[in-house]
This record gives C-alpha cells, structure tokens and sequence, in this order.
C-alpha cells in the first residue's frame, strides 16, 4: 500500500472510511495506542526499565496514550499517566479501563517518579494554533525533564497542517497511523525520525498524495541490457554554462552521465566549450552564442535528441525567453530549470503553450517559483502540495517543486512526495545535478512525473550517502554524484529481493543528517 501524506481533514475522512468499512473508532484507538508500545519497546527497550511517563491529553490523543499505557502495564514495564481531565469518549473510555487494570495516575502538577522516557499524547493531528494554559503548562515540564520523547501523532505544538511550530517543542520519535501528515515534513527538526504504523484503515483515497519510496523509485529506474548501444540508454542535449558559469553545465552533465545516459551533449557559448572540452573528454560539445537565435545546427540536435535540458547556467541576459522557447519547440522532451524558468517571469500563459504536444518538466527552486507562479508564493510557504498543483495545472507541465519536502505534480495526477536528503544539498550545483538526473530519466523513456520522481529520490537519497561520507555540512555537488552507484547498487537489491517486512511498521523515516 502507497504511503499517503494527509491533511488533517482528509485523515479524518480516512478514519470515517474505516467507521464505514466496518472498523468502529474504538478498534483503530486500540490498534493505535498498541502499535504505538511495539514501536517504543523497539526503539527505547534499554529505557522501559527505567519506567515510562504518558502525558495524556483530553482528546482522542489522550485516548492512544492510555491505551498504551495499559498495553505496557500488561507486560510489567513501570508506567504512570499525567492525565488532563478528558474531554472526549473514546478518551474516557480507554481511561477508565486502564485505571480498572492497574494502571497509576499522576497528578500533572504533583511529584513525579523517576522515569527514563516520556510519551507525549497530549494533541493530536487535529490541533492548531498554540496549546492552551494547561497543555502548554504540562509540556514545558515534560521538556524541562530533557527525556527522550516519543510522540503520539506528532509533538504537542506542531500543526500537523503547515508545520507552523507554536513555542518550545521537539520528539526523538513520532509514530503516525496509516500515513503521514503533511506537518511531519514541514517540521522535521522538531518531530525526530518519523515511523507509520497500519491500524487497519481501509485504502487511501488514490487521489491524496502519496510518498515516494525508494522501493518505488528502484521500479522506475531502466535496466540495462547486455545488448544496449549508447542510442538505447538515452541522448541528452544540455543547454547552458554561459562565461563564468560553466560549473553549472558540468554538473548536470556529469549527473547525465551517472544516471547512465548514452550520449551527452553540451551546448555553450564557445568560450566555455573550449574549456569544457579539456575538463570533460566524454561529453560532445556545440558552440553556441545565447545572444541570437539558435542556430539550425542546434536546432536539429535537439529534435534528435531523446530529452532537452535547458538552463543551467543560461544567464538571465536580454532575449533568453525567445532563446529557451525556440530550443524547447524544437524537442518533444524538455527539463527547464534555472535561468531558463527565470526567463518566463510574467509569461506563463507562453509557457503554457509550448506545452502543448510536449513533456515538459519544471524544477523551480522557492526562489524561481515565486518568480514564475507570484498569486501561489504565499500558498508555497504553508502548503507545497496546492501549490504544485495549481501551478502544474495552469501551466500544463510536470512541477517538481524543491524544497523540504519536495513535491512533484502532473495535471490530473495525484502529487508525489519525497522526503529523501538532508542539508548537505543546500549548495549551489545540486539543481544542476537534478536537472542532469531529470533529463536522462527521460531520454530513456519515462513519463515526466515518473521521471521527476526517481530523479528526486535519486538525488536525495545520494545526498544522505555522501553525508554519511563526508557529513552534510561539507557535502558538495560532486561528492552526491559519486554517490549515486551505491545508489543504484541499493535500488538493484530491492528490485531483487523486497525488504523484510515489520508488522505493523510500514514506513521508517530517519531525522535528516544534519552534522
């Protein structure tokens, strides 16, 4: 089952889905609050000796943890709740049979045991705004214990909608049911590594986003065959580098190459060629000026070309919406990124007509999006999904709109999410790379969004190796596309062979490498 990313409203809707299937709100409390001690006796058995406090809050949250509480007291771990007075019935209800098995209560503002782990089930994915008085009250004690946390749902003060953070909060683990909320990956410095367990919900709706999976991805990705010639594996045109920003041409090329593209070619103004030339023997270059219109040479090579790269480099000089829209009309294939997006600032009703009888893909950084979709800037901020949504609608084409997270829409499609990566890709030239990625999973046949996606986990998932490598603060461009065989080496395996299976852990996603 895909992994969805849900709103707030739409995990409600799920939960109603399941009611109508037949699985009562008391079942899926139960399956949550249960699967929920699995998680913490995996991740924290060295501390349940040690006891565990569950700050239960009134709601339907409140209800998990004394589910919980009651699962950990039936196998002997030392556990107290710090209950808020309960406000729903299902909360009641798990608490009144946790306290007729035995389980202690704790006054929130009484003497407190020593414990050597806190489960915070204080709000739930519903919650917003900030925490009222007595919530907030409970949870600066909790910090002020600087326990390990685990978080039911996510930690008290984050909006599971937009991420907003209201005040001091933070979780060494969240564990989420069925999904993810789309305030997981907005907020991820504040809810620690993330883990999804099945409670039994029903499907999702295949209209809500969903994440993008290495496993997924790994299907994606073309196989070589024996018998391939370099026309098989995809001929590449990249267009860009213009003086002094030759750098951002050789990564994507480079980045070409290491997704297994056959043929790449360069095309720059002649001055970087002839240094382009010296520095990358394998690539095949075309001398270019970007001050005219294109020349038919150029031309022809990219209607033979399997995908178009444009803008890495390109420069923002006068006339580059006519440059970029005359070489994107010649190929039937096309990744536009960087200057060459910039170069459509208050035109997208032409790009939107270039699109018609061609793929094409966008990967706006915040920055160029703001620039080429102005009315959604402000939607970008709080909700990235809508906005690449919006935007790949009104514009016809495939979005892949970087970020934390990254998500990738196509029109009529439901969005893709990748959470893949870490800091270490916060540096000039990792766009280059992706573009590089993009464009040669194209040129070997893949439909744009699929194309987007395995590019994005792709590169993602390089980044986390080179940050295991070098740490991400001194990850730079190059060294995430010499990662990218063990890349490929790990996606082989899971084509392979699939991963072993941890009921009811469906999805583990680490906090991101930050050292």
């Amino acid at each position: 089952m895909q992994i969805p990313v849900l709103s707030p409203e739409q995990s409600n809707t799920w939960d109603d889905l399941a009611v109508s299937a037949g699985i009562d709100r008391v079942t899926l409390m139960e399956s949550a609050g249960r699967a929920t001690a699995a998680v913490l006796g995996e991740r924290f058995a060295h501390l349940l000796r040690a006891g565990v406090l569950v700050a239960a809050g009134p709601g339907n949250n409140g209800g998990d943890g004394w589910v919980l509480a009651r699962a950990l007291h039936r196998a002997d771990v030392p556990v107290w709740v710090a209950a808020l007075p309960s406000g729903s019935e299902l909360c009641t209800r798990a608490a009144q049979l946790a306290r007729s098995e035995g389980v202690r209560e704790l006054a929130v503002d009484g003497p407190w045991p020593t414990v050597g782990l806190i489960v915070d089930a204080l709000l739930g994915t519903g919650a917003s705004g900030a925490p009222r008085p007595a919530i907030e009250t409970l949870l600066s004690r909790m910090l002020d214990l600087e326990l390990p946390i685990l978080a039911i749902d996510g930690p008290t003060g984050v909006d599971l909608l937009s991420g907003v953070v209201h005040g001091p909060t933070r979780a060494d683990v969240s564990v989420t049911f069925g999904g993810l909320r789309r305030g997981h990956l907005l907020a991820r410095d504040e809810v620690g590594s993330l883990v999804v367990v099945d409670i039994g919900h029903p499907r999702p709706d295949p209209c809500w986003p969903t994440l993008l999976t290495a496993a997924q991805a790994a299907e994606w990705l073309r196989r070589l065959k024996p018998g391939d010639h370099k026309g098989d594996r995809g001929r590449v045109v990249i267009v860009g580098g213009a003086p002094g920003m030759s750098g951002a041409l050789r990564m994507a090329a480079r980045a070409a190459f290491a997704a297994g593209a056959g043929l790449v070619h360069a095309v720059a103004p002649a001055e970087t060629i002839a240094t382009l030339v010296q520095a990358e023997p394998d690539v095949q270059t075309l001398a270019q000026s970007f001050d005219g219109p294109p020349d038919r040479a150029l031309l022809d090579l990219v209607a033979k070309a399997d995908a178009l790269a444009i803008g890495p480099g390109l420069g923002r000089d006068p006339g580059r919406r006519a440059f970029v829209s005359a070489i994107v009309a010649a190929s039937s294939r096309a990744v536009i990124d960087a200057d060459a997006l910039v170069a459509f600032a208050g035109a997208e009703a032409e790009l939107r007509d270039l699109a018609g009888g061609r793929m094409i893909v966008l990967t706006p950084h915040p920055g160029e999006f703001r620039t080429l979709f102005p009315s959604l800037a402000s939607t970008r901020e709080l909700d990235p999904w809508s906005a690449a949504v919006q935007a790949s609608e009104s514009s016809q084409t495939t979005l892949l709109l970087k970020g934390v997270p990254t998500v990738i829409a196509s029109p009529s499609a439901a969005p893709l999410t990748v959470a893949a990566g870490n800091p270490g890709l916060a540096t000039g030239g990792s766009g280059d790379v992706l573009t590089g990625l993009v464009s040669t999973a194209l040129a070997q046949g893949l439909e744009p969004m699929a194309a987007a996606g395995l590019a994005a986990q792709a590169l993602g998932a390089a980044a986390d190796v080179a940050a295991r490598r070098t740490t991400a603060r001194a990850s730079r461009p190059m060294d995430v596309v010499n990662a990218l065989p063990d890349v490929w080496r790990e996606w082989e395996l899971l084509r392979a062979g699939r991963p072993t299976s941890r009921p009811p852990i469906l999805l583990e996603l680490s906090r991101p490498q930050t050292v």
